[in-house]
């Protein structure tokens, strides 16, 4: 019996949202994005509230949103659109200018799966979106150490911190600090000779233990905690 190969069906493109309000950074974002088969921008916002909304109507899977942008900030923005119920598989990426953007912390706090650099060149922006979709963080150690380093130093009391890893077990805390650092779950997998699937389920396990909404939730609480320090 004859039996034709049938392909399977392909990954539904990654919905993107552009949150700016300069037209000509849209304008760039646009013209870059749309030019990817398995990427789509569903909407363009040009403050903090439209994004909301647009994120309520359009439901991307990745936001690309500006800090600074007029009515709401990009961090307000955050915190509204990863409270609403039907968006929680919605991801955040945060554009900042990295030297001058002194509230890239918050926007973690807020649900902000990650940053990138307003600089960054076009295969970063691409990698950094699908990344995102995936469901992972987009933070860079040097980056990150900096920035959370910055303002989380005189946020924790050690008792504290200590209360909020009491749920975890030893392995677990092992790999929240790893996390912490920067390392995937290949690499934390090798850092303890563990398998990627086992590194990710204790990733999965922290998460769920803490509280935290994804990857880049769990990378605050390992420095808010001193876990990891801000000089490694």
């Amino acid at each position: 019996m004859n039996t034709a190969f049938v392909s399977p069906p392909a990954s539904p493109p990654i919905k993107v949202l552009l949150a700016d309000d300069e037209g000509l950074v849209r304008s760039g974002f646009r013209l870059l994005l749309d030019l990817e088969d398995d990427i789509t921008v569903v909407g363009e916002a040009t403050n903090g509230a439209e994004a909301v909304e647009r994120a309520r109507a359009t439901r991307p899977d990745v936001v690309l949103m500006d800090i600074r942008m007029p009515k709401l900030d990009g961090i307000r923005a955050t915190a509204e659109i990863t409270r609403i119920r039907g968006l929680e598989r919605v991801r955040v990426l945060i554009l900042t200018t990295y030297d001058t953007d002194a509230h890239v912390f918050e926007a973690l706090q807020a649900g902000a799966s990650g940053f990138l650099l307003k600089d960054a060149g076009p295969a970063e922006l691409l990698h950094a979106i699908r990344v995102i979709a995936a469901g992972e963080a987009l933070l860079a150690p040097r980056i990150t150490r900096r920035l959370i380093g910055r303002f989380t130093a005189l946020q924790t009391a050690a008792k504290a911190a200590e209360d909020r890893l009491a749920v975890l077990t030893e392995r677990e805390r092992e790999v929240l600090a790893l996390v912490g650092r920067g390392l995937s779950n290949d690499e934390i997998g090798a850092e303890l000779s563990l398998s990627p699937a086992t590194a990710r389920t204790h990733v999965s396990r922290a998460m769920t233990k803490l509280g935290a909404r994804d990857r880049a939730q769990l990378v605050v609480i390992a420095y808010r905690t001193r876990l990891v320090s801000p000089d490694g």
